[in-house]
This record gives structure tokens, C-alpha cells and sequence, in this order.
């Protein structure tokens, strides 16, 4: 029995260690994350305010937002960089996914919480591998709304494809409510290490998620509209991506204004994602 024990004690002196070790890269990683992905939505925010103020810029997504760094000085090592920071924030969500870092438990609410956080690491894993086609020069996959298009022309040609790709635009207008009851909350917060944070910084800190959350609730929603529509005609040349989505708020009355607005919701996103690398708590 005493050797039992002793064995035991062993085995989670190990276990420990190991997950010693894990914090000491996956915090790191999960940080630089949140940075590459919030300099990437500071450029797409950016270029879609320039192209609303100025008649400059252009609504685009993230193959854009690459693209633009790639045209940069030394812009391949600039995308590189931002290329290994998708990598690392997909790794991260996975861990989210695997470990239950946030504590959503297993029941049905909390798998399907963390089969989300999973998803969107293999989204980043995607992006990552974009940017390194840009990067040497191999392409970079499908440009703007071209890529929605093909996987939801994909999903229409499976059995019951009409009711796959409606259930996906749902799943996003879900997802768009739970940005704006986000935003409406400041629940988020929750996550940010307050403590650390001087009085601006954390003002800066709460506007800036709100504004953020409730753009990306927007952007989200006319994902999920025109997702819907494809299903409702059969047609997949209704789908858009994040730049259509910009493009049809664009031609709306007073269309200006709305993308404007909406544009430097998407750079304060941006910059809420720059906070959340220094302030988020990561618990391992």
C-alpha cells in the first residue's frame, strides 16, 4: 500500500512538471497570439475607414491584411512573424479546447463552448498557412468572398446542403448576438488582469472591447444573413465572407458612415486583442 502511494505521489510529481513546462511556452505563445490577430484586424479596420473617409484603402479580410504587410519593407518578415502568431493563437485555442482552461465543463453547453474554441483554431491554422503561401510565393488561397463561396457551393452539394449551410449562417448570427451581449456585459473584462492596470488603461481597456465586440456583432451577422440567403435559393454565389460584408454595409443609405463607423469598431477590436496579450489572465 505505502509503495502504492509512493508510486502515485511519483506520477503526479511528473504530471506537475510537465505542466510546469507547458505554462512556461503556452502562456508566451497564447500572447503573442492575441497580438498578431489584433494587428491584423487594426489593418482590415484601417484599410476599410480609409476607404470610407478617403476613397483610399478597400474593404478586404485577412489575405488582404497579409498582403498589405507583405508590401511593407521588409514585409516578409513582418508576415512571417504574424504568420507564426496565427499558428500560436491557434494552438492556444486548441489548448482551450483540450485542457478546459476557461472551466466550461462537460456538459452539452460546455463541449459545445470548447468544440467552438477548437474550430477557430483550426481557422487559425488556415490563416497561417495563407500567410506562409503568400510568403514563398505559392499563392495564398481563394481572394476576398471567393473562398465562402467555394466551401458554401461544398456544403450545398452534400445531402441535405441547404440545411447545413442555413444551420452555419444561424451559428453565425448566434455568435453575432453573443458579441453584442458581450459588449452590452463588459463580461469580458472577467478576463483582463484589472488589477495591474491604471485607471486609463483600463477605461481604454472596456471601450475598447465594447466597440470592438459590437462591430464584429455586426460584421458576424451579415456573415450569417447571407448564409442564410444561399440556403433559402440554393445559390452559392449569395455567401459572403468578412469583406462582403463590408462591402454591403458600403452600399447601404448613408453607406459611408455605417462602413466608417464600423471600420474603427474593427481597429478597436484590434487594439482590445493588443491588451488582451499583455492583460489577459491564461491559466494552464
Amino acid at each position: 500500500m505505502e509503495n502504492r502511494d509512493s508510486s502515485l505521489g511519483i506520477v503526479k510529481e511528473k504530471a506537475e512538471r510537465i505542466s510546469q513546462s507547458a505554462r512556461g511556452w503556452i502562456i508566451p505563445l497564447a500572447r503573442f497570439g492575441y497580438a498578431a490577430k489584433g494587428i491584423v484586424y487594426i489593418i482590415i479596420g484601417g484599410l476599410a475607414a480609409l476607404a470610407a473617409f478617403t476613397g483610399g484603402g478597400r474593404t478586404t479580410d485577412s489575405r488582404g491584411a497579409f498582403e498589405e504587410i507583405l508590401s511593407q519593407s521588409y514585409g516578409r518578415l513582418l508576415l512571417g512573424a504574424v504568420a507564426i502568431g496565427m499558428a500560436a493563437y491557434a494552438i492556444w485555442r486548441i489548448v482551450q479546447a483540450v485542457k478546459d482552461t476557461e472551466n466550461k465543463g462537460s456538459d452539452a453547453k460546455g463541449i459545445a463552448r470548447r468544440i467552438g474554441y477548437a474550430a477557430i483554431g483550426v481557422i487559425h491554422i488556415g490563416l497561417a498557412y495563407s500567410a506562409a503561401q503568400l510568403i514563398f510565393g505559392s499563392g495564398g488561397g481563394s481572394r476576398g468572398d471567393a473562398a465562402s463561396k467555394e466551401w458554401t457551393a461544398t456544403l450545398l452539394a452534400q445531402p441535405f446542403g441547404q440545411w447545413l449551410v442555413g444551420a452555419v449562417g444561424l451559428g453565425f448570427i448566434a455568435f453575432a448576438v453573443s458579441q453584442f451581449y458581450k459588449a452590452f456585459t463588459a463580461e469580458f473584462r472577467e478576463n483582463l488582469k484589472t488589477n495591474e492596470m491604471d485607471k486609463k488603461t483600463e477605461t481604454f481597456a472596456t471601450r475598447s472591447g465594447q466597440a470592438g465586440l459590437s462591430a464584429r456583432g455586426v460584421v458576424f451577422g451579415i456573415i450569417g444573413v447571407f448564409l442564410i440567403q444561399a440556403a433559402l435559393h440554393s445559390n452559392a454565389g449569395e455567401a459572403r465572407g468578412l469583406s462582403g460584408a463590408l462591402r454591403a454595409l458600403e452600399q447601404q443609405s448613408y453607406g459611408q458612415w455605417v462602413l466608417g463607423i464600423v471600420a474603427l469598431g474593427l481597429v478597436a477590436y484590434g487594439f482590445y486583442m493588443l491588451v488582451l496579450a499583455r492583460y489577459r489572465r491564461i491559466v494552464i
